[in-house]
Parts: C-alpha cells; sequence; structure tokens
C-alpha cells in the first residue's frame, strides 16, 4: 500500500522513529564515558554497538531515500528556510556516518580492539598511531557536540513545524495526519469539514413556479 501524498513511506518513518533513541543513547553514553570514568569500560562496550548499527541504519536509509524520495516540503516556505532544512538534513546524515567511522577510525589508531560482541571483533581501519590517535579522539568530541547542537535545532524546526505553522511537515513523518489536513484548508486544497451536528445541504434550491 503505498503512503498518502505528502507522507513519507512507512519504512522511512520507522528507520527514523527507530533511530532517533539510538542516536540519542550513544551520545549520552558517550558523554558519560568521560564523565564517568570508572564506568567507562562499561559504557564503551554499549558505545561500540550502537555506533556500529547507527552507521549501517543510516547507509539503508540512505539507500531508501534515494529509491523512495521524501515529500516536497510546502510550497509557501521562505526559500532561505527550505535550504536550511536540505542543508541540515544533510548535514545529519553526515554526521551519521561520520561518527561511527571516525569512532572506529580512534579505537584503531589506538591500538584498541573494536568489540562488538563476545568473540565478533572488527578490523582495524588505521594502524596504530598515538598522534593519529589524539587527533581523532579531539575530532570525535568535537563532532559529538556539533551532533547536539544539530540534534537540538532539528527537534526545535519540527516543533515549530506541528506547533506554530501546521503545514503537514511534522505529520509527514509520523503517523497523525490531522496538521496536514490543515494546512491543505488553509492553501485551498480540501474544503474544511462542517462542524460536528451540521449536514450540509445539498438539494437544490426550489425553483419559483
Amino acid at each position: 500500500m503505498n503512503a498518502a501524498p505528502g507522507m513519507f513511506k512507512p519504512f522511512a518513518r520507522l528507520l527514523h522513529w527507530l533511530m532517533a533513541p539510538l542516536i540519542l543513547a550513544m551520545l549520552y553514553i558517550g558523554v558519560g564515558m568521560v564523565a564517568s570514568l570508572p564506568h567507562r569500560d562499561t559504557l564503551l562496550a554499549l558505545h561500540r554497538p550502537l555506533g556500529i548499527a547507527i552507521l549501517l541504519l543510516a547507509l539503508l536509509r540512505l539507500a531508501y531515500r534515494w529509491r523512495h524520495p521524501p515529500p516536497a516540503l510546502p510550497a509557501d516556505l521562505p526559500r532561505w528556510q527550505r535550504f536550511a532544512a536540505h542543508a541540515s538534513h544533510w548535514l545529519l546524515y553526515a554526521l551519521m556516518l561520520a561518527m561511527p567511522l571516525i569512532g572506529w577510525a580512534t579505537l584503531s589508531a589506538g591500538g584498541y580492539p573494536v568489540e562488538l560482541f563476545a568473540g565478533l571483533v572488527l578490523p582495524p581501519l588505521l594502524p596504530h598511531d598515538a598522534a593519529l590517535y589524539a587527533g581523532l579522539r579531539a575530532l570525535h568530541g568535537v563532532l559529538g557536540y556539533l551532533f547536539f547542537a544539530m540534534l537540538l535545532l532539528h527537534a526545535a524546526a519540527a516543533l515549530s513545524h506541528a506547533w506554530m505553522h501546521g503545514d503537514g511537515v511534522f505529520s509527514s513523518m509520523t503517523w497523525r495526519r490531522h496538521d496536514a489536513r490543515r494546512a491543505h484548508e488553509r492553501t485551498g486544497e480540501v474544503e474544511p469539514e462542517p462542524p460536528p451536528g451540521i449536514v450540509p445541504d445539498e438539494t437544490e434550491p426550489v425553483r419559483p413556479v
């Protein structure tokens, strides 16, 4: 069954809401690794598989997006907002790919095994190099803060579309469509429904004899 016009495909929505908590968990665990040194090994054991899962899901999501393009933004959206929306989305995709890869490369340069589960160890991306390890670790941290900032901006923009504009952008990624209908009514594409209890009179007027 095809998705309704103006909506993301169901699988795209599933991937979005599956990845959202994984990304938040990965970022908060990353912060905890720095703030709580006694629990660093335990948190790192969670951080590694989360990062690889996000990397694989991001690749799957990009492939699906290429086969099934997202719905168009509202026609009345200002040009600068349209540019900001596209740029921020592609930056988020870049971070979803770069963060796990840089983390993998950082552990490789530090000489640490990239173990996901018991017995499953990924091959190193880089040879052991202390200077490279230090540089990649700093880069990983900076990109982590950028990722946090982009997620906050993304959430703020989504809530703005949902609560202030009601233009259907937020509902296109959910399973609710009431604000999308309001947007169509505002632009005149769909006739507003009559108030509850009022039945529209569809009979023809009586002509005078």
